[in-house]
C-alpha cells in the first residue's frame, strides 16, 4: 500500500475528527484510548481545528497522518514533548492497514521528529495491560517497560504500563 506520512495541519480537522471517531468506535478502544466516543463526537469544529494544529499548551506537538493516494487517512500517531520526553499517544491504524508496515513507518517518522529536537532524551508511551498486540509491536520496535505503571483512568482494576525507547548514543552526539 502506498502511504504518505505527513504532519497534520488545522485544515485537516475533518479527516482528523473522522479518523479519531473511527478509532474510538473500534472494539479495542476501551484498552487503547482514555477518551470516549460520545465525548469526542460532541466536540465543536474549533476543538478539532486546534487538535490538528502543531503546538498546544505551549509544548511542541505533532499529529502524523498516514495519507492514502485518495486523500483519506489510514492511520495516525500523535507525539508531544514534555520534560525531555517525546510522549507517543493516540496511535491508531484502520484494521485493513494493520500488519503491513504502516505502524513502523509512523513510528519511524515520530522517532525522527523526536530525535531532531535537542531537548528529547527518550520516547515514552503507556500501554494497557489488555492490549498485548500493541505491547508486542512496541517491544519489537525497541520500547521496554520501565517497571512503572498506573491505573487505567477508566478502570481502576486495570493497569497501563510505561514503556520507553532511549535515544541512542549516536543520536545524542549530533545534538
Amino acid at each position: 500500500m502506498e502511504y504518505r506520512i505527513r504532519e497534520a495541519h488545522a485544515g485537516d480537522w475533518r479527516r482528523l475528527r473522522e479518523l479519531r471517531l473511527a478509532a474510538l468506535a473500534d472494539p479495542l478502544a476501551p484498552v487503547a484510548f482514555n477518551e470516549r466516543y460520545e465525548v469526542a463526537a460532541g466536540k465543536p469544529p474549533s476543538f478539532w481545528r486546534g487538535r490538528a494544529g502543531q503546538a498546544r499548551n505551549g509544548r511542541p506537538i505533532t499529529t502524523l497522518a498516514a495519507e492514502l493516494p485518495d486523500g483519506s487517512w489510514a492511520g495516525m500517531l500523535v507525539v508531544f514533548v514534555e520534560d525531555g520526553e517525546a510522549h507517543v499517544v493516540a496511535v491508531y491504524l484502520r484494521p485493513e492497514h494493520r500488519g503491513d508496515g504502516l505502524a513502523e513507518r509512523l513510528f519511524d517518522t515520530a522517532q525522527a521528529w523526536a530525535w531532531a529536537r535537542t531537548d528529547v532524551v527518550r520516547m515514552r508511551l503507556d500501554v494497557h495491560q489488555g492490549n498485548p498486540r500493541a505491547e508486542a509491536f512496541y517491544r519489537r520496535y525497541g520500547f521496554a517497560r520501565t517497571g512503572a505503571s498506573k491505573p487505567d483512568p477508566n478502570d481502576a482494576a486495570a493497569l497501563e504500563w510505561e514503556m520507553v525507547l532511549e535515544r541512542p548514543p549516536s543520536e545524542a552526539q549530533g545534538r
